[in-house]
């Protein structure tokens, strides 16, 4: 007769401990050395109790609302807008807030695209208005503070109100591991960028696109994916990676339904903008189209070097043709394609968003300091390790600080104040190698999903919705490809 051991009955506080949240403290190298400063690794038997107050979201937003504050206080010496002196640069605190108060005619109340031609999408510019409008309303209640420090104060407000909804949707998409969002709630380029200009509002739109899909509401996804391309253009581009998702599922409907009421939402919201104020909305699309390259795109460096060398003080004046730089986005687009395509196992939604909003911005020709904290987010649910993540950050605060040097010496006319352009250059194409690497091990875990860490836990794809669990066709096909070629020879071999 064969017994079998029955394993010892699990206490019950064992239980509600194990479906908890997977912490980093105990699984990234980076994270356990830094818990050290608040105590070292979360202890075996440490946990937040069932109904407890703070749940890991709410320990999340306290980490977000720490690193905003000190986002702020880094803005606060140029919220007066008294740059005497170049303060914004020697200071490091430029932000658009502060010039854009006037230069967009928000302080004499111009209604933006009606009054004023605003070189934003639309929803960034209601935005704006709505601040401008409170900020008028702020004043007349309390007339102590200048307008201009209450509109960028307010504006702070709100875009921290929307550096919140990106942690707590990051951490929603994660799905077992909430704590990945501490990638970007820490971060250290959200402390330079947060208040840079309104990325922010973009941002809290696509993480709760990444949200929603998670928790398989395509339409629900749609709408934010809709609302985020009127606030920026790239989170449309989440539509390819779930697109490319679709593919290797078959599961098209949810697909269609996102990019059909994100196309529906987008006309909603300019529609009767563009039809109404058509010279103002259009401003935006033709100032994108006439903009001459940015310092820190592929596209200025490779022209400055062909044409001045890397000694320049300062990167050429060019317009790269329209044509040309559509192309490189396509091919950027296509190569993402493929490799989600052609990996061997079925590719993690957040691993193709990253790939195809970094394609995006290697083959842009304005790629702004502040566009980089796009990356931010995605990368946590892409590929949550520390390490790398930081030094990756710490080099874009490198580039937004020489930018800001290389102004300052063009600003005084005196380069003995300032850099060359030379030296930007050498920063960007570390920080462009270093992108390119982290996309290079993004591909390499699609490749062997034993290497990464979300897949390392038992999960498929927490952020999928879907697609988490969904058969894979490709894989599927290559197992039978296999099993056919194998049976010929298996009868080879037993042949006498």
């Amino acid at each position: 007769m064969t017994f079998t051991a029955s394993p010892p009955p699990a206490r019950a506080a064992d239980v509600a401990r194990e479906p908890g949240p997977e912490l980093p403290s105990r699984t990234d190298p980076t994270a356990a050395r830094a818990s050290r400063i608040i105590g070292g690794v979360w202890g075996r038997y440490a946990g937040v109790s069932p109904g407890g107050w703070w749940t890991p979201v709410r320990f999340l937003m306290a980490m977000t609302c720490f690193t905003l504050l000190l986002g702020f206080a880094q803005k606060a010496p140029c919220v007066s807008g008294n740059w005497t002196g170049n303060k914004q640069y020697t200071h490091m605190c430029y932000s658009d807030v502060v010039p854009l108060w006037t230069d967009e005619r928000l302080d004499i109340g111009a209604v933006p695209y009606r009054d004023t031609a605003v070189e934003y999408p639309v929803l960034t510019g209601g935005f704006m208005w709505l601040t401008a409008e409170l900020t008028r309303g702020v004043h007349a209640l309390d007339s102590n503070w200048s307008e201009l420090v209450l509109f960028a104060s307010l504006t702070a407000f709100l875009l921290s109100v929307c550096g919140l909804l990106v942690t707590a949707s990051t951490a929603g998409a994660a799905g077992r591991r909430p704590y990945d969002a501490a990638i970007f709630a820490l971060s250290p380029l959200l402390i330079i960028h947060a208040f840079s200009n309104w990325d922010l509002l973009a941002m809290a739109l696509t993480s709760g696109a990444l949200w929603a899909w998670a928790r398989k509401q395509p339409v629900l996804a749609g709408v934010l994916i809709g609302l985020g391309t009127a606030a920026k253009l790239y989170p449309i581009f989440l539509l390819v990676a779930i697109a490319i998702l679709a593919i290797r599922t078959r599961r098209y409907a949810p697909a269609v339904w996102a990019g059909v009421t994100a196309v529906l939402v987008w006309l909603a919201v300019n529609g009767p903008i563009a039809l109404a104020y058509y010279q103002g909305w259009s401003e935006f699309y033709r100032f994108s189209i006439d903009r001459p390259t940015e310092r820190s795109t592929v596209w200025a460096m490779a022209k400055t070097v062909l044409d001045v060398g890397a000694g320049a003080a300062d990167a050429s004046f060019w317009k790269p043709p329209g044509v040309a730089v559509a192309v490189a986005l396509l091919v950027g687009l296509a190569v993402v394609a493929v490799i989600g395509l052609r990996a061997p196992v079925k590719p993690r939604l957040a691993q193709l968003a990253f790939l195809v909003v970094l394609a995006f911005l290697l083959t842009t020709k304005v790629w702004s300091p502040q566009y980089s904290l796009w990356l931010v987010p995605l990368l946590a649910l892409a590929r949550p390790r520390w390490r790398l993540n930081l030094i990756w950050q710490f080099t874009e605060i490198a580039v937004w600080f020489l930018t800001l040097t290389l102004l300052l010496g063009l600003n005084q006319g005196q380069e003995a104040h300032g850099i060359g352009y030379g030296w930007l250059m050498l920063v960007l194409v570390a920080r462009d190698v270093l992108l390119l690497v982290i996309a290079a091990l993004i591909v390499r875990e699609m490749w062997h999903p034993e290497l990464d860490v979300v897949r390392a836990g038992g999960l498929d794809d927490p952020g999928g919705g879907y697609f988490d669990g969904a058969p894979d066709r490709k894989s599927a096909a290559a197992a039978a490809a296999q099993a056919e070629t194998s049976e010929p020879r298996k009868n080879a071999m037993s042949a006498p």
